[in-house]
């Protein structure tokens, strides 16, 4: 029997469901069952070296080991950067995978790899594998106004290059724009931030509400003779829910930093990414399956763009990357565990590839090193997950001593993915059609069932 209470705007997204195999009747017959898990993505863009941050080798010889000196952590034995203070408290909720591999140095094409679990494919980016939100939204999760799948990604000061919006994996792809992320370009840290145009004047009229209303209702009988064309009915789901959220205060709320206590947001960071995170937060509890917080490229000249330190390796981790990380993460922690919502948000913390394991080694296909700095490396990096049915205060796998290779448990993106998809609820095996109707297997991978609680 038909629901009233599903919404217009899931009948719409289920007509242009239909293209791809699933229509209104598997969304009308979902049991009611407890809220899936949802997942906060902190995407290091850049790659992160492993042997700085989580994966350290004091033994090594010192053009390997680098600068930096282990610490303790909460869990005995396990020690990470020294720059990581206040995650090396929480470390018992952490589980690190330390023999993430693959073999791919380019930034924007490895990003598609750890966003998908899938290797790029040739192509714009129209081509490429959904990224995990955008199979939550095909799958039908997120069911009020806000988007299934935010990507958060400010706005980089004085030009300075966005060379993450050339990334693959970070969309649809070949699902087609209706599954695309709601991209947040704000600066979260700044006094005026807003969402573009998702915030009400006080100034205007109910009765101007009411027009827009009536202009939506015409609009989507317009549209209701004209669904089979994907590119129609996306643009229709996204204004409606443009409207739903101009319309409804209580989810404009979710886009409110304001509201949270000064003493709260100062914990995240007063800093793009720590209040991007912060807003990542209020956002899944708004009801949001999915969100990605890109790195941002913070416009300062002289210094490692992103986490990309062919130059300044050492001084940059130590002053403007690690801690403002640490600081972030660990309040993101907390602040999730306070409110009841670790055990039911996945956090995955990971770049798309690691550093070499010597001090100033160039390799092909990379972009070179100075002689305080790393290039690109692929076979080796560290991912980090945490919360959301992970069990905390492990470590998965091992790197050889100069970690450069894994010696134990090899992990690839598609292991990875295997085993976000199935923490979140998802058959990692689910059979999808892409756009040419072919049967495909939604990931390639294992489960890494040594690290599920």
């Amino acid at each position: 029997m038909f629901d009233p209470t599903i919404r217009r705007r899931e009948l719409l997204r289920a007509g242009a469901l239909s293209l791809f195999g699933l229509g209104l009747p598997s969304l009308l017959a979902s049991p009611a069952r407890r809220r899936p898990r949802s997942c906060i993505v902190l995407f290091m863009w850049g790659g992160p070296a492993q042997q700085d941050t989580w994966d350290l080798k004091p033994d090594a010889p010192d053009v390997f080991r680098g600068e930096f000196k282990p610490i303790a952590t909460s869990v005995p034995g396990l020690q990470i950067s020294e720059h990581l203070p206040m995650l090396a408290k929480r470390a018992h909720e952490l589980c690190l995978i330390r023999s993430m591999t693959h073999n791919d140095v380019n930034h924007t094409t490895a990003t598609h790899h750890l966003l998908t679990g899938k290797p790029a494919p040739p192509g714009p980016l129209s081509d490429d594998w959904p990224n995990y939100g955008a199979i939550l939204s095909k799958i039908g999760r997120g069911t009020g106004p806000l988007p299934p799948y935010v990507s958060m990604m400010p706005i980089v000061p004085d030009g300075a290059p966005r060379f993450v919006e050339s990334s693959h994996g970070q969309g649809a792809g070949w699902l087609g724009p209706l599954h695309n992320p709601m991209r947040i370009d704000a600066d979260a840290s700044k006094p005026d931030y807003r969402v573009g145009e998702f915030a009400l004047s006080s100034d205007t009229p109910m009765d101007r509400m009411d027009e827009r209303a009536a202009l939506l209702e015409r609009l989507d009988k317009q549209v209701l003779g004209m669904e089979s064309q994907l590119e129609i009915g996306a643009m229709a789901s996204h204004y409606q829910r443009a409207f739903s959220l101009l319309a409804r205060p209580e989810v404009t709320r979710a886009f409110d930093l304001a509201r949270e206590p000064i003493k709260v947001r100062e914990r995240y960071g007063m800093n793009r990414h720590g209040q991007s995170v912060l807003q990542a937060r209020r956002l899944v509890e708004a009801g949001v399956p999915l969100v990605t917080v890109f790195w941002p490229n913070d416009g300062i000249t002289n210094v490692s763009v992103y986490w990309d330190t062919h130059n300044r390796n050492f001084v940059d981790l130590k002053t403007r990357l690690c801690p403002v990380t640490d600081q972030a993460t660990s309040a993101l922690l907390d602040d999730l565990k306070d409110r009841g919502m670790l055990d039911d948000t996945l956090v995955v913390w990971t770049g798309e590839m690691g550093r070499t394991p010597k001090v100033g080694q160039s390799v092909v296909g990379g972009a070179g090193a100075g002689r305080d700095g790393r290039d690109h490396w692929g076979q080796l990096f560290t991912t980090v997950l945490a919360g959301g049915g992970v069990r905390g205060g492990t470590i998965h796998g091992s790197s050889d001593k100069y970690a450069a290779e894994p010696a134990t448990h090899p992990t690839s993106p598609a292991d990875l993915a295997a085993t976000i998809y199935h923490l979140l609820g998802v058959d990692p095996h689910l059979e999808i059609r892409d756009k040419l109707n072919r049967p495909v297997s939604l990931c390639d991978g294992r489960v890494i069932d040594a690290i599920v609680a």
